[in-house]
């Protein structure tokens, strides 16, 4: 398969690991831009990456990049995925990948225009762990899902200027810790729900920081989500079939899972990947979508995430600075 060149879009913490995920792999970035040309300067330094670009526009230029990996606030994705897309680059963007559906549906659509790969950095849908999961699933041995149980809580002292809780920067709990909570949800659940309720609480800065959300699709699959940026709770989920149950801890980047067959009690391990390769995960799968091989980027599933975020924040009355109007 090619070697593909990738570029990166920020120079913060995510951006820091997968540039270590990069060496891992065997090789660098090949490039880095960002708001300060001397963090980007430090970043190259840091990581062995060959060409600091003065701003995006000189990394999208750039013929010999072939991906590029977005990892700036949630504000600024769309209209980056878009310069990247026009610019014939593939694109992995981290979560949220845009911030309402109207945006990804724009950005799909360029995408397979131009017969791209677009995809968000969600974990979950490269872990072996949840592939694994997924194909015993598939075999019908637990039965039909019943109810699934999903806990992510951080505590986060409220700072209208961290990325956290400025609107201006895309902030709130659902866009940081919610898309994973629903990334998992729809993984096990057959549909996408059509039912969705939910209680909030909004800071005093314009955005969510603490909620609970009930989901319900057409097959009577039912899930329940509490999220919050007020106090630390396991990353925690439960999907709940009908001759077993799957418990799965920090499940953005799990690697083990314990089935409890309810017939008798018996309790399994299961174990798949490491969490200490999520992001190589990541990459492997992206380039292997690049090549035109089997493509698991789960762009179906991340539109289907974001149109409950969309209806969640409808609901709400959460528009974020410069925001077009979501969708009906």
């Amino acid at each position: 398969m090619k070697t593909y060149q990738w570029a990166v879009l920020g120079c913060g913490q995510i951006a820091g690991e997968m540039a270590q995920a990069m060496l891992k792999e065997g090789r660098c970035f090949a490039g880095v831009a960002s708001r300060s040309v001397n963090r980007a300067a430090d970043f190259a330094e840091q990581y062995g990456v060959a060409k600091v670009y003065p701003n995006a526009e000189a990394l999208f230029a750039d013929e010999t990049i072939d991906i590029v990996y977005i990892a700036t606030p949630n504000l600024t994705h769309s209209a980056l995925i878009r310069q990247a897309l026009q610019s014939g680059k593939h694109v992995l963007c981290e979560k949220s990948i845009t911030l309402n559906i109207k945006e990804l549906n724009e950005a799909a659509a360029l995408a397979r225009k131009r017969h791209l790969v677009l995809a968000e950095a969600m974990t979950i849908y490269h872990m072996p762990l949840f592939k694994q999961l997924k194909a015993l699933i598939n075999k019908g041995e637990l039965g039909r899902l019943r109810m699934i149980q999903l806990n992510f809580g951080s505590r986060k002292e409220y700072d209208p200027a961290s990325r956290f809780y400025n609107p201006a920067l895309g902030g709130g709990a659902l866009l940081d810790i919610g898309v994973y909570a629903l990334s998992f949800a729809r993984w096990f659940m057959t549909s996408v729900p059509d039912q969705i309720q939910s209680q909030v609480r909004m800071t005093a800065s314009g955005v969510d920081d603490q909620s609970g959300i009930l989901l319900k699709n057409p097959q009577g699959e039912m899930a329940t989500i509490a999220l919050t940026f007020q106090a630390k709770q396991p990353k925690r989920g439960v999907a709940a079939f009908e001759w077993g149950y799957i418990e799965v801890e920090e499940y953005p980047r799990a690697d083990k899972a314990w089935i409890t067959w309810t017939a008798d009690g018996v309790k399994e391990k299961l174990e798949a990947g490491k969490t200490e390769d999520a992001l190589r995960y990541e990459i492997q799968d992206m380039e292997r979508a690049a090549a035109g091989g089997l493509n698991e980027m789960a762009l179906t599933e991340t539109s289907e995430v974001m149109t409950i975020m969309t209806a969640l924040r409808q609901d709400w009355g959460l528009v974020y600075p410069g925001e077009s109007i979501l969708p009906d």
